[in-house]
């Protein structure tokens, strides 16, 4: 589904996911449907051909963008969407968007739907040995990589852990962090322990930082 390239989306089959939190020792399933996902997080050479801008602090056509806030995901979400036709699938993306569950266009993914997808019908911390599928800080040189290096999941999905954090659609408490929203995945400069299926990390919706990008995700018609 989706066009050819960096934004090519592998479709993720509906499942059942159980999501949980250290902090709170709280977890809770969530079911989710088919969706399509990028098989790479998004390129600084995407981001900048749609956006004119690429803010990234390292530079490389194929390394994920980085130093976008989540504001900026869903900015460029609407764009692309745009660019290709598509119905785009924030409202008021601006300053207080909301999603319109029904269009076919870009978006980020639920924090279900991430999970679901990095995990890919396995129920361990990670889906390969962690040197092999991720950098991270003991194999990366403590700098970003370029997208696709390592060795995808089951359902072809490269560098769900690793390279960079990923936004999720998703606040992550709002009644104790407001508008923090969701990141996941671990990144470049973390310890293997934060590159997990189930780590999750929150921050503040404005934040730019040279290790948190993003990945696409597309409700699937029907």
């Amino acid at each position: 589904m989706g066009t050819q390239g960096d934004n090519a989306m592998i479709e993720v089959p509906a499942g059942r996911v159980t999501l949980s939190d250290r902090r709170t020792e709280r977890s809770w399933t969530v079911d989710v449907g088919p969706y399509g996902l990028s098989a790479v997080p998004v390129t600084q050479e995407l981001y900048e051909r749609v956006t004119g801008e690429r803010p990234s602090t390292a530079r490389g056509d194929r390394l994920p963008v980085e130093g976008v806030s989540w504001q900026d995901a869903v900015r460029f979400c609407n764009a692309l969407s745009l660019r290709e036709g598509l119905s785009p699938a924030y409202r008021d993306a601006q300053d207080a968007p909301e999603w319109d569950r029904t269009a076919d266009g870009y978006r980020l993914p639920t924090e279900a739907e991430w999970e679901h997808a990095c995990r890919s019908g396995t129920t361990e911390a990670r889906y390969g040995p962690l040197d092999e599928i991720a950098w991270h800080r003991g194999n990366s040189g403590e700098r970003l990589h370029e997208a696709g290096e390592r060795r995808p999941n089951a359902w072809g999905l490269h560098d769900m852990l690793g390279n960079v954090w990923e936004w999720c659609w998703d606040l992550y408490d709002s009644e104790v962090y407001g508008s923090y929203r969701v990141l996941r995945g671990g990144g470049w400069f973390d310890e293997h322990w934060s590159c997990r299926a189930s780590v999750r990390r929150r921050s503040h919706p404005t934040l730019r930082i040279d290790d948190v990008g993003f990945r696409l995700a597309r409700t699937l018609p029907g």
